[in-house]
């Protein structure tokens, strides 16, 4: 019996097989020659509109399951929007600047960008990211993706670029733009700041320290204790490079902490909440000789176990009895809450604690470390710790799991160092942008809960970057102060010079109608000077001075590895974006 004349089906004209490798083409060139997208705009023309508002990707390379999602979940949006009754147009975008394009072209070119001219590195970095915007423009219409393709906004175009001078104008001469040196996510592997958005966090194995810091000075306090020459601060870290850089030991005011004496007669400062736990580690059993708060130690001076200097004793709300010693390890060029517990001190004018930052820009200790000098930071983590072992300032070690930042890029381990950097202060806007979260209709509701708290908690924003592709921060230098310049006269006309900018590996020299910026109110009269600067050259600070310091040795002393410095502050190193005028 023949079933298949008992089926009762459809007729149609409909083939066996989809034969979808030869249909979609078909079917995209239909969509193209009818002009679907302005078709769907006609459509609507004059109703409500909707706007979606594209963050970009990077045009670095092909698309991958994440950039192919997002467009597709976009087109799902804007179609639903159309069919629904809005004029839903949709304009898509590529930002093809900065740091993923340089790594990329680097990597896939084997360029040594080093050995290339600014110009020459920017043309390439330019070819580059015109040629994956076009691939990438192709595989979204491929995907079926409706927008203006033809007309998309891309960020390396002289009228974008100018768009941004003139809002970073606008927040310049309101406050909210600032250049300062303080601790910032850098990369040692690209050689370069990043923002807390670039930082992914993985568990990383590492080697926890404690270290004895000899008691100099104590304010007459613990004298009646125990003899001075025996009695230590107890410092705690898992960062080892970092403590030629330890300028301060931070302990929480209202915490108690003990004099606790192990068996050979030293004497250790320490939270009472912490003491089992060192004696743990250690393999010590303590005797409690005194108990005190924490503000007691204030302004108490140790001695820094490797160089001739000490480290002051201050108070700071971080500290906390959840791991450590409670004396916290406080190196302010290597930490933010370092930095602004130090920071804070100084402008009291309780301390001149100022900020040392013994690491450069590749990840390597500099002259500021003295015998480390050369050192990557993990060959000076061993070196340290072989030096901490031999002076007799190692208590015990410990191997641990922890969270570490890394790089989102090339997801290498980034350091905590401070720079000159130039930042934008949410601080100054965070009350506003949280009134206009509330304006905004949350699905879900709890939406706005979470985008308020992640506003509340955001820090300053790092905004400047040591790449060579980029824009660049339009801020002149006063070449006499060295003081920032930016002003309603050097804005517009950077601006207007942006928007006629030639290709962006060219130079740009000021035209003879711009207006000279006034000098800084410290600055000599001098005539303007005008020379060929590169346009877009990345976001680099102002040029650094050499720092003010010097190293001896020491003439003699038993068992110690001890330098000096010469002075008491030091000043980071950056590359130079050069101005066009003083």
């Amino acid at each position: 019996m023949d079933y298949n004349a008992t089926v009762n089906l459809p007729k149609t004209d409909f083939p066996m097989r989809a034969g979808l490798p030869k249909r979609e083409p078909e079917m995209l060139a239909a969509w193209e020659k009818l002009d679907l997208y302005h078709e769907l705009l006609k459509k609507n023309e004059g109703r409500p509109l909707f706007i979606l508002h594209d963050g970009p990707p990077f045009s670095n390379g092909n698309i991958h399951m994440g950039t192919g999602l997002n467009k597709c979940i976009k087109d799902f949006i804007i179609r639903y929007k159309s069919m629904a009754g809005f004029n839903a147009p949709y304009t898509p975008g590529w930002d093809n600047h900065g740091m993923p394009i340089e790594s990329a072209i680097i990597k896939e070119q084997k360029l040594n960008h080093k050995a290339m001219s600014v110009s020459e590195f920017r043309s390439a970095c330019q070819a580059y990211a015109e040629h994956y915007l076009d691939v990438q423009r192709t595989s979204f219409k491929r995907l079926g993706v409706l927008g203006d393709w033809d007309h998309p906004y891309k960020t390396m175009e002289p009228r974008f670029e100018a768009e941004e001078v003139k809002v970073f104008g606008r927040m310049y001469q309101k406050g909210y733009i600032y250049k300062g040196k303080k601790p910032v996510y850098w990369c040692p592997k690209d050689e370069t700041a990043l923002a807390e958005a670039e930082i992914e966090y993985s568990e990383d194995e590492c080697q926890s320290i404690y270290v004895k810091f000899k008691v100099v000075d104590d304010h007459g306090k613990l004298g009646q204790y125990c003899d001075l020459n025996d009695l230590y601060f107890v410092i705690w870290t898992t960062t080892t490079w970092t403590i030629p850089g330890n300028q301060a030991i931070c302990l929480n005011a209202d915490l108690d902490y003990v004099l606790a004496k192990q068996p050979n007669g030293e004497v250790y400062v320490l939270a009472r909440g912490r003491m089992e736990e060192v004696e743990k580690v250690t393999g010590l059993t303590f005797e409690v000789l005194a108990e005190l708060r924490g503000d007691e130690f204030e302004l108490m001076t140790a001695k820094h176990p490797l160089y001739d200097r000490e480290s002051v004793v201050i108070l700071g709300d971080h500290v906390t009895l959840d791991a450590g010693t409670g004396c916290v390890h406080t190196a302010p060029g290597h930490g933010q809450e370092d930095y602004e517990v130090c920071r804070k001190y100084d402008a009291s004018g309780k301390t001149n604690i100022g900020i040392l930052v013994p690491v450069d820009d590749s990840g390597r200790m500099n002259e500021l470390s003295g015998p480390y000098q050369g050192l990557t930071t993990d060959e000076a983590n061993n070196k340290i710790f072989a030096d901490l072992l031999y002076c007799g300032a190692l208590l015990a070690s410990e191997t641990i799991q922890h969270q570490y930042a890394h790089c989102w890029r090339c997801h290498s381990p980034i350091l905590y160092r401070a720079t000159d950097q130039w930042f934008c202060s949410v601080d100054a806007f965070k009350e506003d942008a949280v009134r206009a979260a509330r304006n905004v209709k949350w699905n879900p509701e709890w939406g706005a809960d979470r985008m308020e708290s992640m506003i509340r908690e955001r820090a300053d924003w790092c905004i400047s970057r040591q790449r060579r592709w980029g824009l660049p921060i339009p801020v002149f230098y006063c070449a006499d102060c060295g003081k920032p310049v930016c002003t309603p006269e050097t804005i517009p006309c950077l601006r207007s010079s942006a928007r006629r900018a030639p290709t962006p590996g060219s130079t740009w020299t000021p035209p003879s109608s711009c207006p000279r910026a006034s000098p800084a109110p410290t600055a000599a009269a001098r005539s303007p000077r005008r020379r060929p600067t590169p346009w877009t050259a990345g976001s680099t600070p102002a040029p650094p001075t050499s720092p003010p310091w010097s190293w001896t040795r020491p003439a003699s002393g038993p068992r110690t590895s001890i330098w000096r410095a010469a002075t008491s502050s030091a000043a980071g190193s950056s590359r130079a974006f050069s101005p066009p005028w003083p």
